[in-house]
């Protein structure tokens, strides 16, 4: 499936943004302008089911493999964030950019917390202001009105499709390309002793603290500042 895309800058190097589930490209609202900044060729996607993009089945595979459809191989840089993790390490060795960035990636969405399913993320499409915001303590207002927004477009049952990573590890065996693991201080997913583990796989790992799961929309100083050697 071809994709959505919305595009910042013209810089000669290209970086591809990939949102988590329930949002789309708007998520990175500050992160593409600041690549701009850099020199980036910025293009961020919006996940099937996800934004302006097509519906239709929904596996971890797929949205991978749309990522390739989509987005040029050989960017100098990616990255991906919690489901958008996931699919960038499914389509890494395909898409081979330069620089791989996995923020708080869903590797690991039921391991580390009981009570997390697919039933309970398709039925957060119906949150309201107030839950959005008790949720996210340190978003600003207008991360708040995009959220609820993406969510009226979100197709729910890309969570539903998704039900076979709620019970399967999906840490990758190897990094394919130099790669660095963003994670949340307040990450659901991770804790200290997965460190150990990517890092024998090869992946560089640093975490940002105070920080929640979107870690780019809790603070986005220290998510600029936790890539730095990386952008």
């Amino acid at each position: 499936m071809q994709l959505n895309t919305r595009t910042w800058g013209e810089g000669d190097r290209v970086a591809l943004l990939i949102h988590g589930i329930m949002a789309d490209h708007r998520t990175w609202r500050k992160v593409g302008p600041a690549l701009a900044e850099r020199g980036y060729r910025v293009i961020a996607v919006d996940l099937r089911g996800h934004g302006a993009s097509g519906r239709g089945e929904y596996t971890a595979e797929l949205f991978a493999d749309d990522l390739v459809e989509t987005l040029p191989a050989g960017a100098e840089l990616a990255i991906g964030h919690s489901l958008g993790g996931l699919s960038l390490s499914l389509a890494a060795d395909r898409l081979r950019p330069a620089r791989a960035v996995y923020s708080d990636p869903a590797w690991n969405v039921n391991s580390r917390q009981q009570g997390v399913s697919p039933e309970i993320f398709a039925q957060f499409k119906a949150a309201s202001r107030a839950t959005v915001a008790a949720l996210n303590p340190r978003w600003e207002a207008e991360d708040v009105d995009i959220e609820l927004a993406t969510l009226k477009l979100w197709d729910e049952n890309s969570a539903l499709g998704l039900a076979p990573i709620f019970s399967a590890d999906q840490v990758p065996e190897k990094a394919v390309v130099p790669s660095l693991v963003q994670f949340a201080d307040g990450s659901f997913l991770y804790d200290t002793s997965e460190v150990a583990r990517l890092e024998a796989r090869g992946f560089e790992v640093r975490t940002v603290k105070g920080a929640g799961h979107t870690i780019h929309r809790d603070d986005f100083e220290g998510f600029m500042a936790s890539l730095e050697g990386w952008v």
